[in-house]
């Protein structure tokens, strides 16, 4: 590579890296505890937990857990409800005065399937983690705040990029993994800030591309509801405003029907955006590693409860339902989480040392300009 492009690219290393620098920062400390949410979520005390029942207790019925969601939060309706998979007993619901109100003015709580009892959920409502998790994903900015940070996830790609080009050419000079202890502190920085960029490469960039498209998942989601939700919508357009629907009690058997072998994840009420203002869309999941992160929505006729169709999952929406597992490593169990915690540590320390290289380079340039004005 001859020194022309040499110097191009580490241009572009360099003011890449440093425009992205403290949002990733803010990320990569923000990110270590979402990785352990749920042990930190115990440790704060901010888990819920149902009371002993006894075993054996039947479990209510869907439409009764529903009714008892809105007593307990009067005035307001039921978006969605969810199934938690490490609770069998423990149905999340999610209410706000509104079918269409925006996710962050609506209130999260878990219901016994057995009593109907609710239990609060802090860290689903502005607790630590909910703190920590809003500044990670969006800078309490919304949608501006989510697109700053994909803009931000860009550069660094495009700073992971250009640095294992330049990386390249610099150890053809030096063994593997060589540090030179004899040379100075900036040289020894800098062989640890090249040979710990290596080692994260791969994982920066899965974390990186999956934040980007985990940013841009209201526009993704938009983008399904205008694609596919809008074709099955075409004939309900001149159908007059669904005054009453009907029970939700047979929902979950009449999904698992129109798909065998899947569970639900969770349900979309009519009005939200993840429905339509006509229908309930089931969310089935596979029982497998990777199909269990992977959406098939049934639409349910909110009238009559007949399948109106099982829609097609676009490429994108695939893309972003395994982001957010990959970005979080919360799939993979405690090994992973630790791996990803491990990785994500090294990379706040390329990040530091990338900063201390920039500095003490335009120190020493700035000495040397003084000298050569003083000469």
């Amino acid at each position: 590579m001859n020194p022309i492009t040499i110097s191009r690219w580490s241009w572009l290393h360099t003011w890449s890296s440093l425009i992205c620098t403290l949002f990733l920062l803010m990320l990569a400390l923000t990110g270590l505890p979402l990785i352990f949410h749920h042990e930190f979520e115990h440790l704060l005390g901010e888990a819920p937990e149902l009371r002993e029942l006894p075993s054996g207790t039947p479990r209510l019925g869907l439409q009764q857990l529903v009714e008892a969601a809105e007593r307990y939060r009067p005035g307001e309706v039921v978006q969605y409800i969810g199934f938690e998979q490490d609770e069998p007993n423990g149905i999340i619901a999610i209410t706000a005065a509104t079918a269409a109100t925006e996710p962050n003015a609506s209130h999260t709580f878990m219901l016994d399937a057995r009593s109907g009892e609710p239990v609060a959920m802090s860290a689903a409502n502005g607790g630590v983690l909910m703190f920590i998790l809003r500044l990670h994903v969006d800078l309490f900015a919304d949608l501006p705040g989510k697109l700053l940070l994909a803009a931000m996830g860009l550069l660094f790609t495009l700073a992971i990029v250009s640095g294992t080009v330049l990386y390249a050419p610099f150890m053809r000079r030096l063994r593997f993994a060589e540090v030179r202890q004899t040379r100075s502190r900036r040289a020894r920085w800098l062989d640890l800030h090249n040979l710990i960029g290596v080692v994260t490469l791969s994982w920066a960039l899965v974390v990186g591309i999956t934040g980007v498209i985990s940013a841009c998942a209201d526009l993704l989601i938009e983008s399904w509801r205008e694609d596919t939700l809008g074709a099955l919508m075409a004939p309900y357009r001149d159908a007059p405003p669904l005054l009453q629907r009907a029970s939700a009690n047979e929902l979950l058997s009449i999904a698992e029907q129109a798909l065998p072998g899947m569970q639900t994840d969770f349900i979309a009420f009519p009005g939200t955006r993840f429905s339509t203002a006509h229908h309930y869309t089931v969310f089935m999941t596979g029982s497998t590693h990777l199909t269990a992160h992977l959406w098939t929505p049934v639409l349910i006729d909110a009238q009559n409860l007949a399948v109106t169709a099982i829609a097609e999952r676009p490429w994108y929406m695939d893309a972003l339902s395994m982001s957010q597992p990959l970005h979080f490593g919360d799939y993979g169990g405690r090994p992973m989480q630790i791996l990803w915690a491990l990785l994500d540590v090294l990379t706040i320390i390329v990040l530091l040392s990338g900063l201390y290289l920039w500095w003490v380079r335009r120190r020493a340039a700035t000495l040397s300009k003084r000298k050569a004005a003083r000469a």
